[in-house]
């Protein structure tokens, strides 16, 4: 019973204290370039961020290291990330991903974003 206490007391935390987030406005979109990770990675994250949440769940459920980092709290988790996605902070997870998930990551937020 203790472990549940634990992720219910990150939960809040996260929720208490959430991560400031960079929008879309606060960069020009033609400003990201490959050379700088940091900026690519906050990019994406507004991209994702801009998702509807059919659309995000989906890009995420296909990258497995993010599908993991949500899966990790079970049912809760999704509730939780269907709640908040468009205001979490996703750069520190993204900045976690390989080269080749960072990459599935942005062809799949392009080809959401062109489904809308």
């Amino acid at each position: 019973m203790r472990p549940f206490f634990v992720v219910l007391a990150g939960a809040w935390a996260v929720v208490a204290c959430p991560a400031a987030s960079v929008s879309a406005a606060d960069e020009p979109a033609a400003s990201v370039e490959r050379a700088d990770p940091a900026a690519d990675s906050r990019q994406m994250e507004a991209d994702l961020q801009g998702l509807n949440w059919g659309q995000f769940r989906s890009v995420v459920e296909s990258v497995p290291k993010l599908k993991a980092d949500v899966d990790a709290y079970g049912p809760l988790g999704w509730q939780y990330v269907q709640k908040n996605y468009a205001t979490y902070g996703w750069k520190k997870n993204i900045d976690r991903l390989d080269e080749a998930q960072r990459k599935l990551l942005a062809d799949l937020i392009r080809a959401a974003k062109g489904l809308k």
